[in-house]
């Protein structure tokens, strides 16, 4: 256990601390600061030399200051003779531009990756990536963790009388039709149209939820727009309750007000991405120690993919 150090961001310290506390070790000491104008010091404040080097670091809001942050650490801990450097990021942000889905559009995810392994980085561990195959614009290792590991231990303890799952949207039926094989349930999926960026149109229900308790699965909830309308339109076609499973709650603009105000009974998000507000709607589900025991199979040469079996 001597043989690697784990360090902090500053995106979700509460989070860091968690994964620590689960390997029984501190978190290794950085100065992060600020100059006056909003650039980043950092200054890594013990020996890293020969050391296998762990980041926590979520890329979520503000997006760019902890990315950049997490590139300045690495470049930091790479000059200071770290023998590898894994970025632990629980929510991988600018993953929803993963292709040209219009012209002359980025494709930032991939302007991430490069950045990421530029900057130094040799391994990189995320849960939920908006698209898998986000995972192939890396020429590194990526290991692409699933929040389903605890969505449905906590789903069996619900004890729901009539449970079915839903897709939010037809891109996201394989991630509910994977939970839903898991769990052996039936699928169902909500059409919907978008006709603006964050605004979404519930248009029709594919599958049958009369008298069922639906369950909602998506990999992030950000303006909740979609999911608020798709409990509305479920609950209109005969669900008893409406409940999402949503990985990262980014919950950006009106998203806890619609959540309040909505037909959605119950929103289960993990702690990727720390809540701004509380809400007596959301609950929130740690996958600390599951980063925690990513990072000692890692560091022991371990199978990652034995978490999944």
């Amino acid at each position: 256990m001597r043989g690697y150090k784990v360090f902090s961001g500053t995106a979700n310290e509460e989070f860091s601390k968690s994964v620590a506390k689960y390997l029984s070790m501190p978190l290794s000491e950085a100065k992060i600061q600020r100059f006056s104008d909003g650039e980043i010091s950092i200054q890594i404040s013990e020996s890293v030399r020969g050391r296998d080097v762990f980041i926590i670091q979520s890329t979520c809001a503000p997006a760019n200051a902890n990315l950049m942050e997490l590139l300045i650490m690495t470049d930091a801990l790479k000059r200071s003779s770290a023998n590898s450097i894994t970025a632990i990021m629980p929510y991988f942000g600018y993953a929803r531009q993963d292709r040209k889905a219009a012209p002359r559009v980025p494709i930032s995810a991939k302007l991430v990756a490069n950045l990421l392994e530029t900057a130094g980085i040799d391994r990189v561990v995320t849960l939920d990536l908006h698209a898998g195959q986000i995972q192939g614009f890396f020429d590194i290792p990526v290991d692409n963790l699933y929040g389903s590991i605890v969505f449905r231990d906590y789903l069996r303890r619900k004890n729901l009388k009539n449970p079915i799952i839903a897709s939010p949207d037809i891109g996201g039926v394989a991630r509910a039709r994977s939970f839903a094989k898991d769990m052996e349930l039936d699928l169902v999926i909500v059409d919907k149209r978008r006709e603006k960026a964050n605004e979404a149109e519930v248009m029709n229900i594919i599958g049958n939820v009369e008298g069922k308790d639906v369950i909602l699965i998506d990999d992030m909830i950000d303006t909740a727009g979609t999911i608020v309308k798709a409990a509305a339109a479920l609950k209109e076609r005969g669900a008893t309750s409406v409940m999402a499973f949503c990985s990262h709650p980014v919950l950006s603009g009106p998203a806890h007000e619609r959540i309040l105000k909505g037909e959605l009974d119950e929103l289960v998000v993990t702690d990727t991405i720390p809540l701004k507000q509380e809400n007596p709607k959301i609950t929130v589900l740690s996958v600390a120690h599951l980063f925690s025991e990513v990072i000692r199979r890692i560091y022991h040469n371990e199978s990652v993919n034995g978490l999944f079996n």
